[in-house]
């Protein structure tokens, strides 16, 4: 329970943390990448208003001085045919004309105003059946955004390794509180249980003795019948506690599921057939598993009393126990009718009865199938149930070959 809790904080906090360093990352490379956009579409409106004036690109405005060293660039002229196009090599020394014309020919087919190229920034106008294509080149600037972004990966993934460390330290300080009062409940449970156990005991002998003095009488039947559900509440109470320790299973053992499977199927399919409800049972043979043979029988006993327990009249129940590479899986399948807004996960909550006025004469405690679910996770396994067009119900049970500690 306290690993499980400790490793639900880490990740939480994790989530949380993780989810705020990427935003982050991603508002502060997004205005980079913007920025700089900007910057360079500056330059380019400066040299294309030069293009068409002949005036100088970057005199009286607001650039740095050595802009009008550091900035390469080239541009093309065309109308669109080889023959009328126009190149001008003066401000950059690494591109051919060749080179120029081709990338003024990719660009026109793109259609765009404006974008990235390669590693140059472009803008193209059009003027008296003519297009002007302008081409920057922003290697340095694309480096950048590049380092950038690779170097707030690497700060943040650091970061995110380190908080991952701190919370690994100190989570067992941060739910030790909780855990506390998690065990003292249990401790409470089981206290209670044993305290409560007494009475009742005593309670159902006096019953007892009073029914042998008092044959047919309504109320001692009922003293009877109401002292016995409380001890089962009782009971599975404490078995509940039990099973959600932190060690729940001290102590497994290799046995035959499929002899404990068909154990606990015999009685139930004696019982179903007694209610004139049709039960099929098919087990696998030969198969072993390392855990408590016991919570094991609990489990399937539970599963079973639950199918009978509530099918329908006439209903149909079968149980299938089978061996799947390096797991036991268990279906247990039973037809009722069921309300079309019933949450099947909720079925394994404590005291929760999705119907409660049918609840009130099948004689259920209420935390059976969370015994159940207890069981199959303490060791390593799972349970869930399945819902099929309201009119019946599967529960789906996985459990490992070998032993796994929650």
């Amino acid at each position: 329970m306290l690993k499980k809790m400790k490793w639900r904080f880490i990740l939480s906090a994790m989530a949380a943390m993780t989810a705020v360093v990427a935003v982050l990352l991603a508002v502060v490379n997004l205005w980079n990448y913007k920025e700089t956009t900007r910057r360079v579409d500056q330059i380019l409106a400066a040299v294309m208003d030069a293009e068409q004036t002949g005036g100088e690109p970057f005199a009286g405005r607001d650039f740095p001085p050595e802009t009008s060293f550091t900035a390469r660039f080239f541009s093309v002229r065309t109308d669109g045919t080889e023959e009328r196009t126009e190149v001008i090599l003066d401000n950059i020394s690494s591109v051919s004309e060749e080179e120029a014309r081709e990338y003024a020919r990719e660009v026109l087919e793109e259609g765009k105003n404006s974008g990235y190229y390669k590693s140059y920034r472009y803008r193209a106008e059009e003027q008296e059946g003519e297009t002007t294509l302008l081409f920057l080149d922003v290697s340095n600037e694309l480096q950048f955004i590049q380092t950038l972004l690779f170097s707030s990966c690497i700060v943040a993934a650091a970061s995110l390794l380190s908080v991952f460390g701190l919370l690994a330290i100190f989570s067992g300080r941060a739910v030790a509180p909780y855990a506390r009062n998690i065990e003292r409940q249990k401790q409470f449970i089981t206290d209670a249980g044993h305290e409560i156990k007494t009475p009742l005991t005593s309670i159902s002998t006096s019953a007892d003795v009073l029914a042998m003095e008092q044959e047919d009488n309504e109320w001692v039947r009922n003293i009877k019948k109401q002292s016995a559900r409380l001890s089962r509440l009782v009971t599975d109470l404490v078995t509940l506690s039990r099973l959600d320790e932190e060690r729940p299973i001290p102590e497994p053992v290799r046995f035959s599921v499929s002899d404990t499977a068909w154990e606990i199927a015999e009685p139930f399919a004696a019982l179903a057939r007694a209610k004139e409800k049709r039960f099929s049972c098919s087990i696998e043979e030969e198969l072993y598993m390392t855990g408590d043979q016991g919570v094991i029988q609990q489990m399937f006993s539970i599963l079973l009393d639950n199918a009978v327990r509530y099918s329908d009249e006439k209903g149909t129940i079968y149980f299938h126990v089978y061996g799947r590479r390096k797991y036991v899986e268990a279906e247990i399948f039973n037809t009722c009718s069921l309300k079309a807004d019933l949450d099947v996960e909720r079925l394994f909550d404590r005291f929760y009865r999705p119907d409660r006025s049918r609840n009130a004469h099948t004689g259920g405690t209420g935390i059976g199938l969370s015994i159940a679910r207890a069981a199959a996770e303490a060791h390593g396994g799972t349970i869930r149930a399945e819902c099929r067009n309201h009119s019946s119900l599967l529960f789906h049970v996985t459990l490992p070959v070998m032993f796994k500690e929650k």
